[in-house]
């Protein structure tokens, strides 16, 4: 039985690990968007790089927004677990 909880946490030190290498490959992807005086650059892990309006950067605008995305997503998961969804799931729990 000591084992399997080695080997959980084996697996989960593992999955750790992949998922801060698909988060570094998803922050290497961008996407510019333009709209009117809008000028907006995203990564591929959902924060916005820079933010632009009226030709001025708008570094306040960029973090404000970034700050929201980051709580918005620890609700989400908080709310996950509770549905019983989380790393218990995977380990049969």
């Amino acid at each position: 039985m000591a084992f399997d909880k080695f080997k959980q946490l084996g697996e989960l030190n593992k999955m750790r690990q992949e998922a801060k290498k698909l988060q570094k490959e998803l922050e290497k992807e961008e996407v510019t968007y333009e709209k009117g005086a809008i000028k907006i650059k995203v990564n591929g892990a959902q924060q916005i790089v820079y933010f632009q309006l009226d030709d001025s950067d708008r570094d306040d605008i960029k973090e404000a927004i970034n700050e929201a995305m980051k709580e918005v997503q620890k609700k989400a998961a908080r709310k996950m677990m509770e549905m019983g969804g989380g790393l218990s799931g995977l380990f049969g729990k």
